[in-house]
Formats: C-alpha cells, sequence, structure tokens
C-alpha cells in the first residue's frame, strides 16, 4: 500500500487527496458500476480515506455505489463525505431545501443508501436561501448528538455564511471549486476558512478534467455530459482557455509530470489545510492523480504556474447562469 500523507479538516483526519465519486454516476455521460467500484478499491488500497459522493448524484446511485464499494469490511477504510440539499428529482426544476425537517430526511435517506450507521462528513450541498443558515446547522448538529454524523461541513458557502453556521456548531470543511482556473474563494472566503479553522476541499481542482489537455473540444464528450453546455467549453472561449492548457503543458514537460499533475500539486500547495478531491472513474488516471501528491514545486515553479495561470485568466463563468444562482453570495 502507498502511504498517503493525511492532512486536517478542522477536527478530521483524511488522507491529503481524497476521491470524487459523482463522474460515476452524473454529469460525465455514461459509465460503468464495476469499474468504478474497482476504482474506489484501488484507491482505498493505495491510502486514499475520503471519498466524496451526494444524494444528488444520480439520483441516489452513488450513495448506492460507494455503499456497495465498502461492503464487505470495508467500511472502515473509508471517510465517507455526502451531501443534501437538492430536492427535486433530476429532470424536474431544481429545489433547494436546508429546513429542519428535511435535514433529518435526507439523512436517514443517504444512511440507507450508503448502508451505513454513520456518515463521517455531511455536507450542506447548497445554502437554502428562504431558510436560515442556524436553522439547518441546528438540525444537522442533532444529528451529530444522535450519532449519525461525525463531522460537518458545506458547499459553496460565502464568508458571511460560514460565520453564522459556525457560530452554531463547529465547521469541519467547505466544499468549493478551486483549481488554476477558478480562483473565487482566495480573496475572503480561504482566509475566513484559516481563521475559523475549517478544512477546504476544492472540487474540480482539474477544472472539470480540462487543465489534464485531453480535452480540446466538446466534440469528444459523450451526450449527457455536463461540461457541453458551460460556458468554459463553449466556442471562442474554448480556444482561449487552450492557450492556457498549452502553457501548462510546457511548464509540466520540463518538470517530466503532466499538465493534470502539475495544475493538482499547484492545488495542494496552497496549504496543509487543503484536500483536492479530482474525480475519476479509471485506475490509471487515479494513481496519475495520487502522483501529484509528491510533486515539490518550488516558489519559482509556483510562479511560473502563476504567470501562464493568472487569477482571472479563464474566458467564461465556472456554470450556466442557472447553476450560478445556487451558489451562495
Amino acid at each position: 500500500m502507498t502511504s498517503i500523507p493525511t492532512r486536517r479538516l478542522g477536527a478530521l483526519t483524511v488522507s491529503a487527496q481524497g476521491l470524487g465519486c459523482m463522474g460515476m454516476s452524473h454529469a460525465y455521460g455514461a459509465s460503468d458500476d464495476a469499474q468504478s467500484i474497482a476504482t474506489i478499491h484501488r484507491a482505498l488500497d493505495l491510502g486514499v480515506t475520503l471519498l466524496d459522493t451526494s444524494d444528488f448524484y444520480g439520483a441516489g446511485h452513488n450513495e448506492e455505489l460507494i455503499g456497495r464499494a465498502l461492503a464487505g469490511g470495508r467500511r472502515d477504510e473509508a471517510v465517507i463525505a455526502t451531501k443534501f440539499g437538492f430536492a427535486s428529482r433530476l429532470g424536474e426544476p431544481v429545489r433547494i431545501r436546508g429546513d429542519a425537517a428535511y435535514v433529518r430526511e435526507a439523512c436517514d435517506a443517504s444512511l440507507r443508501r450508503l448502508g451505513v450507521d454513520h456518515i463521517d462528513l455531511y455536507y450542506l450541498h447548497r445554502v437554502d436561501g428562504n431558510v436560515p443558515i442556524e436553522e439547518t446547522v441546528g438540525a444537522m448538529a442533532e444529528l451529530v448528538e444522535a450519532g449519525k454524523v461525525r463531522h460537518l461541513g458545506l458547499s459553496e458557502a460565502s464568508a458571511r455564511t460560514l460565520r453564522r453556521a459556525h457560530a452554531v456548531h463547529p465547521i469541519a470543511a467547505l466544499q468549493s471549486e478551486w483549481s488554476l482556473w477558478t480562483r473565487d474563494l482566495e480573496a475572503e472566503i480561504a482566509p475566513v476558512c484559516r481563521e475559523l479553522g475549517i478544512g477546504l476541499v476544492p472540487f474540480s481542482p482539474l477544472g472539470r478534467g480540462f487543465l489534464t489537455g485531453r480535452y480540446t473540444s466538446v466534440e469528444g464528450l459523450q451526450e449527457g455530459d455536463m461540461r457541453r453546455s458551460q460556458p468554459r467549453f463553449a466556442g471562442g472561449n474554448l480556444e482561449r482557455n487552450l492557450a492556457i492548457v498549452e502553457a501548462l503543458e510546457a511548464l509540466a514537460a520540463e518538470k517530466g509530470v503532466t499538465a493534470g499533475q502539475l495544475a493538482l500539486a499547484w492545488v495542494e500547495h496552497r496549504g496543509d489545510d487543503v484536500v483536492p478531491i479530482p474525480g475519476t472513474r479509471r485506475e490509471k488516471y487515479l494513481r496519475e492523480n495520487l502522483d501529484a501528491v509528491a510533486i515539490e514545486l518550488s516558489a519559482e515553479e509556483l510562479a511560473a504556474i502563476d504567470a501562464v495561470a493568472p487569477a482571472g485568466a479563464v474566458a467564461g463563468a465556472r456554470y450556466d447562469e442557472g447553476s450560478l444562482g445556487f451558489v451562495d453570495k
């Protein structure tokens, strides 16, 4: 087994890189359950402990998949992180719920799908603008008291919401998008997390795969892949963003690593309270991602990366207009 360093998310200890499982069930086209379970098992074998999912991914399928992967004696090897808040079914208008009754209902449903007696890290997937965050986190805290949940987290929350939530119950982690092409949280949100002792869990640390250099057009993406409708993959924006990736590939070649590994190493170097969760369905890319944990970057190399991919250089919004509306401001 490969030894992966550990990091702290609040009071929770996890591997320095986690595994994002969303794409095994959701957003990136058809998948293969057997292949996905093999990848989860390989991640555990290699020392990954943090497995990230949500009740929204595949309308519950992703939680069931993780439950199947951990059945048969592997539960204790994993730190299960799941989320709630998207109350509508796939194909219906998106509806966010953070009321106390739904918190309890959603947790019990996730426990059943996962086939476990507790969730290690329970996130509010999106903040409900119609419910005070104190009510939502208060109900989540009751789940901790009941032994159903060990630690609490928020996803895509503002600095103000983080302060209010943390005043009700310690928040272990904030999960938000953070990578070389999405740096929105650096100015205000990350400093507040550090002030309060909240760990940072960047999702899409590879820019939804774009920073690997494997995607040069949307034509190669499966039908149903969410990236087909995202502004950064649209014509015009795509060409401008490819120039950033090409510059990143040149730096990576000088160091003898891939562009994706260099991008992931940059995220890992944001601090020892940062635990990225790159997603993959394939063992090949899992190992490639994990190798990035050991990559050392000098101050000069970090400056060179920042020079070719400075904050604000990416063309296009990170979500379509509808999805951006659910990000807490």
